[in-house]
């Protein structure tokens, strides 16, 4: 049971997710393909973050989790390649509700209690 001193490692690592998918989109601007991160992308930037690295979270959950939720939203790929075919590259981008929780967490972690 997390103490109250002690941050949420789901919660942290939603947040992370959504603000390297938020640091992709504003680095690319206007140039769509490259403002989305594939798994990949995601486990190799946050492969230090402290509740990956201690193995509190798995990213593929924390990444499902936020797809469920509407916050990131998978763009390409199909469940079924054809036959012979590579399966087409998976990617995520954040959401304009993925956008406002992060604005609404950060500004709830700016907070004195």
């Amino acid at each position: 049971m997390p103490s109250a001193d002690r941050p949420d490692p789901v919660r942290a690592t939603l947040v992370a997710i959504l603000q390297q998918l938020n640091r992709v989109e504003s680095i690319h601007e206007g140039k769509t393909r490259e403002q989305m991160l594939e798994l990949p992308d995601l486990e190799r930037l946050l492969h230090r973050f402290w509740a990956v690295e201690n193995d509190h979270v798995k990213i593929p959950l924390a990444l499902g989790l936020l797809v469920r939720n509407g916050l990131v939203e998978v763009v390409g790929g199909t469940a079924y390649p054809g036959k012979g075919k590579a399966p087409a590259r998976v990617r995520y981008h954040l959401t304009a509700d993925g956008k406002r929780f992060l604005i609404e967490a950060q500004e709830k972690s700016d907070r004195i209690a």
